[in-house]
């Protein structure tokens, strides 16, 4: 509508014009002007006043989708012959529309689409604001470092620019802005998470990636009690066999949900990987001890990866805490392995491919 420089009343008045055409399809060969007196117009524009009817015909007339007719005494009326057809009618000219058919056709696929990207980025906002203000909530909860009062004002003042109802601009420039405070939010979660757990380096997981043996078919089994049982009986029990490390590609098959988390929503490297863990730990609620001591007993990478796992069951695990601590014990006596969990998602998921014979 405001591309044409109309109202929406005034397409509720061309409506009623077209109501008064006899066919259902505009042609070029028939006649297309309509004579309605302003009283039965009126009635098909759901009882438009006079003046306010007047006032939107001329608009459709200024936006060229109508043209006027009038006759010598300016009333509106039809002369017809004596077999009855029309042979001279004075009113409002429809031929404009199926001229500029195609024209408005892509008008109206621009509008169509424009709403829909209005559509999909007020739902953004909507979940880039749910996501800021748990983020805040559970740094808040853990006492994490950092201005947090000051990070929540700022949110705050964020939702209150929004106006009751928002155009385009306002909501992109609002969730530029919120998008921007989401990113401070995660990078003080994840600098405090590297301070507390400085292990976690680039070289360590380049180490950790080129030991592993993505084509191995061990790494894709499950262990079994008695190979965890012969791990943790090695050296009297006090030196443990790490856990098998598994491919990047396989954990994020196993565990889809947590690439939300990642930074611009991917992850393509072990180090993203666990920066997507810190985020998802502090929404679930895991307190950082927990976390870190899962990451000295599982190293980062597999603590990471448990954690995803974790995320994949949220709604059947009611203490995320308290399981990802049974899981730091149980791998602490050899009696905890990756592969069942993983697996165990695969085949959740529809992912698991399984041998014949």
């Amino acid at each position: 509508m405001a591309l044409l420089g109309i109202q929406s009343n005034s397409l509720a008045v061309l409506d009623a014009l077209l109501s008064f055409y006899p066919e259902n399809e505009l042609r070029q060969e028939a006649t297309l002007i309509v004579f309605p007196s302003n009283a039965q117009l009126s009635l098909r524009a759901h009882g438009m006043a006079g003046s306010t009817l007047r006032r939107h015909l001329a608009a459709l007339v200024e936006a060229g989708l109508i043209v006027r007719k009038d006759s010598a005494n300016g009333k509106r009326y039809v002369r017809r012959d004596h077999s009855g057809d029309i042979e001279n009618a004075f009113g409002f000219d429809l031929s404009p529309l199926l001229s500029r058919a195609e024209e408005l056709a892509m008008l109206a696929q621009q509008i169509v689409a424009e709403r829909a990207a209005f559509k999909r980025m007020k739902e953004n906002l909507t979940i880039c604001r749910r996501d800021v203000r748990k983020l805040i909530s559970a740094a808040m909860e853990e006492g994490a470092d950092g201005d947090w009062q000051a990070i929540e004002a700022n949110y705050v003042n964020l939702i209150a620019r929004l106006p009751r109802m928002p155009s385009p601009a306002d909501v992109s420039a609002i969730l530029e802005e919120m998008q921007m405070l989401k990113e401070e939010v995660l990078n003080q979660l994840e600098n405090q998470e590297k301070a507390e757990n400085p292990g976690g380096n680039a070289a360590h997981i380049e180490r950790h990636i080129q030991n592993s043996k993505p084509e191995s078919i061990n790494e894709l089994e499950p262990s079994s009690e008695k190979e965890q049982g012969a791990k943790s009986s090695g050296a009297n029990g006090i030196q443990r066999e790490p856990l098998k490390a598994f491919p990047l590609g396989l954990v994020l098959k196993a565990c889809p949900q947590i690439i939300d988390y990642g930074a611009g929503g991917a992850i393509g490297t072990w180090r993203e990987l666990m920066s997507a863990a810190v985020v998802v730990r502090s929404m679930l609620g895991i307190s950082p001890s927990a976390y870190q001591e899962a990451c000295e007993i599982m190293g980062p990478e597999n603590a990471a990866v448990a954690v995803a796992g974790i995320l994949e069951r949220a709604n059947m695990i009611n203490s995320p805490g308290g399981y990802l601590r049974n899981l730091t014990r149980r791998s602490e006596r050899g009696e905890f392995s990756l592969g069942p969990m993983i697996m165990a998602l695969l085949k959740a998921n529809g992912l698991a491919q399984t041998k014949a014979g």
